[in-house]
């Protein structure tokens, strides 16, 4: 399992010209079932996202892929988790 953070760059400004490209993005990680989660890291500071499923190198080509980032408007950093415990919920993340 990974968190993704998407942290703003000084290039925040161009966000609004690449949103529709990553909005299309995030959709298309949670149609490939690699993405568990997406929303705002707050206040206002850039993304995150919980991936699943997909291995780290899988994960890297795919964040390269946003245009955030391929345009700078963000950097990401991948932090990889090794699910020890989970809420019954959530054991598939174990597994």
């Amino acid at each position: 399992m990974f968190i993704v953070l998407l942290k703003f760059s000084d290039n925040k400004a161009k966000a609004g010209a690449h949103m529709d490209g990553h909005k299309a993005w995030i959709q298309r990680g949670f149609d490939a079932g690699t993405f568990l989660v997406a929303g705002g890291l707050q206040p206002n500071a850039g993304g995150g996202i919980l991936a699943h499923g997909v291995s780290r190198a899988a994960l890297e080509a795919l964040v390269a892929e946003d245009p955030f980032v391929a345009e700078g408007v963000v950097s990401a950093e991948i932090h990889e988790i090794a699910p020890a415990r989970t809420d019954d919920r959530l054991a598939f993340l174990a597994a």
